[in-house]
């Protein structure tokens, strides 16, 4: 237990050197309003990108540190750019696509605006295959505001932009309205009672050796020292980002076996004639319909306080980075295959383990022991700890604590599961509407 508070100690204290994946999901999307601004109707325009897209991100771009600005970003920012001095610093980052290389030569020579030439037109066309690139570059260069919009690709931007921007607030006020209907339910006690709580007959050193020794101890110290060596020379053979997600896949397989089979074990040593309808972890597939409906609107009703959680974070204590490097792979990503192995991590693999060892065991066992309040409580913090982000911790609590009174009230594993598969699908598909 000592080693294992220490490992998730340190790896708290980690986090806060890890970068935030919000500013560079903040430039992507100010990127997709950019090139989708001529394709929105007048209506939309001021909902989903703003009085003045171009300034925005503008704005953002000088507030990035240059460290942190990619070679796009900074031929981006070098076409936007009106302060001559810091353009011409701008222009004089090496950059290493040769394509933008050349376009970044274009820039520096001469003055901006100028007279746009066939032989800049032939340049951006041979070298720029990103829209707005292109399109930046060319009005930079003074092309005609109409001549320099690729209208397919402002289309293609405007609907990616349209689901990113109205399916999360959509979302929202639709879980509001459940959740105010819930309250207002539990507030006139029509609430149905909640079903027995099953629970395998597991004390909490039990949950220890699951928890600390399965999970910490092993599943992220001592396998992946064994495994990391082994995956490193695998993904040597397969070109990037395939390996990273190679690396990604086998490492999650590596940390979950561990606790599993230590569970397997305990679940093994158990009186089998004592066994519950359902199963020691209520599973309860059947029907799996009402599992779906169950887990879908508790997604709904749990995103708007966890939205607000992370708002209020960020509103009195700030960014404190930390994110998942997960993300940033995704938002990054444009291999097919390479996304396809990291949303099989997110959406299946995660959802499937992390339920199983936290509202699957942990949280019934808690609440033989401590009660029901604690046993919510208790699973929620430790699942939250154990994604070692203090940027996230507390958005992850309350999404926590959603998935256990879910369990609870369901009295059932698989709407858990797809509440999770849920939450962490949505965040996958909006990351890779705003990168692609």
């Amino acid at each position: 237990m000592v080693l294992a508070c220490s490992v998730w100690f340190l790896g708290l204290m980690d986090s806060l050197g890890r970068p935030s994946v919000s500013p560079a999901l903040s430039l992507e999307q100010q990127e997709l309003a950019l090139l989708a601004d001529p394709a929105l109707a007048p209506s939309l325009r001021p909902l989903l990108v703003g009085q003045d897209p171009t300034k925005s991100l503008l704005e953002t771009l000088r507030e990035t540190p240059l460290d942190r600005v990619s070679d796009r970003q900074a031929l981006l920012f070098a076409s936007l750019e009106t302060d001559p001095a810091q353009r011409n610093t701008l222009l004089e980052i090496p950059l290493k696509s040769p394509e933008l290389q050349t376009l970044q030569q274009v820039l520096a020579t001469g003055p901006i605006p100028r007279d746009l030439t066939p032989q800049d037109q032939d340049l951006l066309s041979e070298n720029s295959p990103d829209p707005l690139i292109r399109r930046v570059v060319c009005l930079a260069l003074g092309g005609d505001q109409n001549a320099c919009i690729d209208r397919p690709a402002a289309m293609a931007a405007a609907r990616r932009l349209v689901l990113s921007e109205l399916l999360p607030l959509g979302a929202l006020l639709l879980g509001s309205l459940l959740l105010l209907r819930h309250i207002w339910l539990v507030l006139r006690r029509s609430q149905s009672a909640w079903p027995e709580l099953q629970a395998p007959p597991l004390g909490l050193v039990d949950m220890v050796l699951l928890i600390a020794g399965g999970f910490v101890v092993l599943g992220e110290v001592l396998v992946p020292l064994l495994v990391t060596p082994i995956s490193a020379l695998v993904a040597r053979g397969i070109s990037p980002p395939l390996n990273q997600s190679v690396a990604v896949v086998v490492g999650y397989v590596a940390l979950a076996t561990p606790p599993l089979l230590i569970l397997k074990s305990q679940l093994k040593g158990l009186d089998q004639r004592l066994v519950p309808e359902g199963g020691w972890l209520q599973w309860r597939l059947s029907p799996w319909w009402t599992a779906v409906l169950q887990g879908g609107r508790a997604w709904l009703m749990v995103m708007p306080p966890v939205v607000f959680t992370g708002w209020l974070m960020t509103r009195f204590i700030g960014d404190q980075g930390g994110s998942n490097p997960l993300l940033q792979m995704v938002l990054n990503g444009s291999d097919p295959l390479a996304l396809s192995l990291l949303a099989v991590t997110a959406v299946v693999l995660a959802p499937l383990f992390e339920e199983t060892v936290f509202r699957g065991v942990l949280l019934p066992v808690l609440g033989r022991s401590l009660g029901r309040g604690w046993s919510v409580f208790g699973s929620a913090l430790v699942f939250a700890i154990a994604h070692l982000s203090i940027g996230e911790l507390l958005p992850l609590l309350v999404l926590g604590l959603g998935l256990a009174l879910l369990r609870l009230s369901s009295g059932r594993l698989l709407p858990c599961v797809v509440m999770h598969a849920l939450w962490n699908g949505v965040t996958f598909f909006n990351l890779v509407l705003l990168g692609s």
